[in-house]
């Protein structure tokens, strides 16, 4: 028997019918069509899945649609604005921090929610955020520079000065 969810998703509320046991990842992917939400594994170590809820970067494969019953969502295709990236995206651009791009959109919410909660990271607060994202193609250290690169543009954002 499927139940009513009501959640709001990039600042869109959405309301629909769906069955208790559908994941999140599967409401996101399959029911509202954003397809930046990705499923790398069926185990939940990845975090190619990753989004935010509430602010907080959770793993989209993990988490029943019903528990975010309610909630904001925001996913990768909320974070641009009309139609230029957000920081975040441009320094994973600029510092050549993905290759395939499968797991990038779930490395890209773990670094907004960490930047929200954290405008000033060092290297070991980052590396510690993107604990449990794996990626095959690129090297980790390009992760790790693009989310500091991220930093210094939000900031120099929030000082009036574009990065």
């Amino acid at each position: 028997m499927k139940r009513h969810l009501s959640i709001v998703v990039n600042g869109e509320p959405r309301d629909l019918f769906v069955e208790p046991r559908t994941l999140l990842v599967q409401v996101l992917r399959d029911h509202l069509g954003l397809k930046g939400t990705r499923q790398g594994c069926d185990s939940s170590s990845c975090a190619a899945c990753t989004v935010i809820v509430e602010g907080m970067a959770v793993k989209s494969c993990s988490i029943l649609a019903m528990q975010v019953n309610g909630k904001q969502i925001m996913t990768i295709e909320g974070l641009a604005e009309e139609s230029k990236l957000h920081p975040i995206q441009q320094a994973f651009i600029d510092n050549w921090a993905f290759q395939c791009g499968y797991c990038t959109s779930g490395q890209i919410m773990s670094a907004k929610a960490l930047l929200d909660e954290n405008p000033d990271p060092t290297r070991e607060e980052i590396q510690t955020a993107m604990d449990g994202h794996l990626c095959r193609c690129t090297g980790y250290n390009m992760i790790n520079e693009a989310v500091r690169d991220a930093a210094k543009r939000l900031q120099a954002r929030k000082a009036g000065k574009e990065a």
